[in-house]
């Protein structure tokens, strides 16, 4: 099989035209014509997985976050993306990111963390105007969801950090109410802030906000950072299951290397 054909999988499932203008998903490294020989799928790309790739025998990774996201001028050994791509290609692995363009389908990023939360009637939180994915559905960024039964907040925070596997959350003053009406965006979701101030919605949990986002609940609902990778942890798995679907007797591993650049002090 070539690596072609699982890339055009890939673009069926989350489509390139989908993702952010600042992005830079889609294969950044290597041949779409050579074979295949196996695919591994991790959150980030580094050296350790290129070295994972090379001892499993793929020859294709797939990540969620591009290893190439700035703009590279020279490709010296004095900073780990440069290392981590000289390395791809001195072992003919191709590097194919699916990063916003996954975060803005209704099945995608946002999904893993909603099937956790068991939430339910999901729907798109910031709709991209007049765009529909190969179903019909809408595309956008973040999810809203409800949960089963209303929720006393810090019940709440505690079964997220428990359902997640977080070490650490950080949120708002507890709400004197109960909470119903999830937001949810994997990533960095401050920009959405406005969003949620415009939708009745009871709690936001998304993550790399900034003191002063926090002030803007201003007491209307909770506001959770769980943590960029945490928020993310689970993508792929995600991208394997859709793979193995799609490819039945095709090798699909998940990476078995922990790419969390953060540690937290207990």
């Amino acid at each position: 099989m070539q690596i072609k054909a699982l890339i055009t999988s890939l673009e069926q499932w989350a489509p390139l035209q989908f993702q952010e203008s600042y992005d830079n998903s889609g294969l950044i490294v290597g041949d779409p014509e050579a074979n295949c020989t196996g695919v591994l799928c991790s959150l980030d790309c580094t050296e350790a997985v290129i070295d994972e790739a090379i001892q499993k025998g793929c020859n294709l990774i797939v990540s969620h976050h591009p290893i190439i996201f700035k703009g590279i001028k020279q490709f010296s050994r004095d900073h780990y993306v440069n290392r981590t791509v000289l390395k791809a290609i001195h072992h003919n692995i191709a590097l194919y990111a699916i990063h916003t363009n996954l975060d803005n389908m209704i099945h995608g990023v946002n999904s893993t963390l909603a099937d956790r939360l068991h939430l339910g009637n999901r729907r798109i939180l910031a709709p991209i105007p007049g765009q529909l994915d190969a179903n019909g559905q809408l595309v956008g960024a973040g999810i809203v969801g409800e949960l089963p039964l209303e929720t006393e907040p810090e019940a709440f925070v505690r079964w997220v950090k428990d359902q997640l596997n977080l070490e650490v959350i950080k949120h708002t003053q507890l709400l004197d109410k109960k909470l119903t009406t999830i937001a949810l965006c994997g990533g960095s979701g401050s920009f959405l802030l406005d969003q949620i101030q415009a939708q009745n919605i009871d709690c936001f949990i998304t993550s790399d906000l900034k003191y002063h986002d926090f002030f803007e609940a201003d007491g209307k609902y909770l506001l959770m950072d769980i943590g960029h990778g945490e928020s993310e942890h689970f993508v792929p798995a995600l991208i394997v299951d859709y793979l193995k679907r799609k490819f039945l007797t095709f090798a699909v591993l998940e990476s078995e290397v922990k790419t969390q650049p953060i540690s937290y002090l207990k």
